[in-house]
């Protein structure tokens, strides 16, 4: 008796993409409740609802995404052509910071997975913020996805502290955790954008619920010599030391990894993702992928966001990922199509952790398959001589374009070319109004403080926290005698003259500028050395409690030019000077680390002399922590906390 299923797809050319690369040139696959019971030659054994004759078409697995960040098909083409630190923190962040909500990620989401499905992607991984909404669009259009909600020490378009985007996370993880096409997931950035207490807890947290970790790793060589400066080591070493691959991790780019690192990267619980396009359009390098292959990493193919890639072709990506394996290594052999296309389809299944139903047409696996219409007159004559040739032609001849048809999860999500589960219209329109308004908002703070220090180059945002009290005292020695007991640990000490140029502007939300000069001194008070540094900081965001504590919006660059040069670079509205000589202490306390500065001034209000005790973190729980203490450190030192100042010198 015939096996009833929904669907047979008939007179297709079947390209399996499994363990065997088993090809079937006029094969057939029967699909019921969204699994695929059969493949291969099939006859009158499956009794079907419907039959489709594929006239020949090649009938292979969608395409899986390893690595991208959907919703931002808001910004392609936002801000092309710039360093990586202009890019990033000129014009993503702020741009996140000011737009970045629920319906800004739904729509972004709708029109990449519009893009994804016309070019043959049925399942993609994602990291973002607000991911329940990319979770919830990709849901909505029919698509697979594993969708990690991003963690960072920085404060999120949503989320205050890392505190409240692991809580967001937590939540985000146990609404979806059984969910038929998305699965939740945690995305701690990247090592330099984390602490350690982030990476650890996310990793804990992917480990309890079982669910993978996204994250960035190595992505430029910067972030590798910083990590062996920092740290001692490269990066993949000092992730696994702080317990990120005891979790499902999907590694992102891994372009500066050496030969032990790619080793140590070769483990089931690790997936690799290769985005050669973005890498190569960021100026970030080559990722040693046949290398990784030869060495038994699981490798797969990913865009990167729109707006750093420009597209989410896999097309596109699989055959420069062939190609550019090809030219660095000078070997035409290096990436074979074959290898290429399985990255994108079967490994690249595995290294996002979704092997067992995804990325193969398999009995047992769900019905996640296109249909590609290799007619067109770019593809033509093809050759049957060589079984590989069918793969050559996919990853050299074939575009996105000739995708006809797309299913996914046995539903189709594209018939002739026409999306079933999304309106392009609307999407169109929508994203174009967006486009207005940040456009609008470019305009308007084209002249920002913050955009000129960035484009200067090195900047780097601080921590989001300082605690601190200041108060006036009445001699240093009271303080040398506090810190020479046996409450008080002394790590290092420094001694310099500094001085503070501060830059106001008449918009107080532009925050103010700081230019100071450091001369380090010896214990004979002669310069050793010295050094430049610019301090933008923002307007205080949350107001203070216990001890004085600040919430603010804070940038670092190096001042490698005059005071002249920023003055006229900036244009400020007004400025004042701060001349003092400081003795720096970092020590510690209950446990906890603090800066004890004694500062002398020398203008304005010569001769008087404050003690001032901060700690700055990117942790608000860790602030709290340290402003129950602070008060009892600075009553130690002889300080009266009764008597602090709250103002800072330039206000004094």
């Amino acid at each position: 008796m015939p096996t009833r299923c929904d669907l047979v797809l008939t007179n297709a050319h079947v390209v399996t993409m499994d363990d065997h690369y088993t090809v079937y040139p006029s094969g057939s696959i029967a699909v019921a409740g969204g699994t695929i019971l059969a493949v291969g030659r099939l006859g009158p054994e499956y009794d079907a609802v419907e039959t489709i004759d594929c006239r020949g078409r090649i009938v292979m697995p969608g395409l899986v995404n390893a690595h991208t960040h959907a919703p931002m098909t808001m910004l392609r083409g936002l801000a092309d052509d710039l360093r990586l630190d202009v890019w990033l923190l000129g014009y993503m962040m702020p741009v996140e910071r000011a737009f970045v909500r629920p319906d800004f990620v739904a729509l972004g989401t709708k029109l990449a997975c519009a893009e994804m499905i016309r070019s043959g992607t049925t399942c993609f991984a994602d990291m973002y913020y607000f991911e329940e909404s990319v979770a919830g669009a990709a849901a909505d259009a029919g698509v697979r996805a594993v969708c990690g909600q991003t963690v960072l020490k920085f404060p999120t378009p949503d989320a205050t502290s890392f505190e409240d985007s692991l809580a967001r996370a937590r939540d985000f993880i146990v609404r979806w955790k059984d969910h038929p096409l998305v699965v939740p997931a945690i995305a701690p950035h990247a090592p330099y954008t984390c602490t350690v207490e982030i990476l650890r807890s996310c990793a804990e947290l992917a480990t309890e619920f079982d669910v993978p970790l996204l994250t960035h790793l190595a992505e430029t060589a910067l972030e590798v010599d910083q990590s062996r400066r920092e740290h001692g080591m490269p990066v993949i070493p000092w992730v696994i030391k702080q317990g990120l691959f005891g979790a499902r991790v999907i590694a992102a780019h891994c372009v500066h990894v050496d030969e032990g690192e790619i080793r140590a990267l070769k483990s089931p619980r690790v997936g690799v993702a290769h985005n050669p396009t973005s890498n190569l359009k960021l100026g970030s390098g080559v990722a040693p992928v046949a290398k990784m292959l030869s060495l038994g990493v699981t490798v797969g193919i990913g865009t990167d966001g729109a707006a750093s890639n420009n597209d989410l072709d896999m097309f596109e990506e699989v055959r420069l990922a062939a190609l550019l394996a090809k030219g660095v290594n000078s070997d035409p052999t290096a990436l074979p199509a074959r290898e290429a296309l399985a990255m994108a389809t079967r490994i690249g299944a595995q290294a996002v952790h979704l092997g067992a139903i995804t990325g193969s047409l398999e009995p047992g696996k769900r019905a996640d398959l296109i249909v590609v219409d290799v007619d067109q007159v770019h593809n033509v004559p093809g050759f049957a001589r060589d079984h590989n040739a069918i793969y050559s032609q996919l990853v050299y001849a074939a575009k996105s374009t000739d995708v006809v048809d797309v299913m996914c999860d046995g539903r189709w999500l594209m018939r002739d070319r026409r999306l079933l589960t999304l309106d392009e219209d609307t999407l169109r329109a929508g994203s174009r109004d967006v486009a207005r308004r940040i456009d609008a908002f470019l305009v308007e703070r084209e002249q920002s403080v913050l955009q000129k220090l960035i484009a200067i180059g090195g900047a780097v945002e601080g921590e989001s926290f300082e605690v601190q009290m200041k108060a006036g005292i009445d001699s240093e020695e009271t303080v040398r005698q506090a810190l020479a007991g046996d409450r008080i640990t002394i790590i290092r000490s420094v001694h310099y003259h500094q001085y503070d140029t501060y830059f106001f502007f008449g918009d107080p939300t532009q925050g103010r500028l700081r230019y100071r000069e450091d001369e380090f001194l010896d214990e004979q008070h002669n310069v050793v050395s010295a050094r430049g540094r610019l301090t933008l900081t923002g307007p205080s965001r949350e107001a203070a409690f216990g001890s004085v504590l600040l919430f603010r919006s804070r940038f670092f660059a190096p001042a490698t030019h005059s005071p002249r040069f920023y003055r006229e670079y900036f244009k400020p509205t007004a400025e004042r000077e701060v001349e003092k000589n400081r003795r720096r202490w970092l020590v510690a306390f209950r446990g906890v680390q603090f800066y004890v500065h004694v500062d002398r001034m020398a203008h304005p209000h010569a001769g008087a002399c404050f003690l001032e005790v901060k700690s700055r973190t990117w942790s608000r729980r860790d602030a709290q922590d340290k402003a129950t203490i602070i008060t009892e450190l600075m009553e130690l030192l002889g300080a009266r906390p009764g008597e602090a100042i709250e103002e800072g010198y330039v206000e004094l």
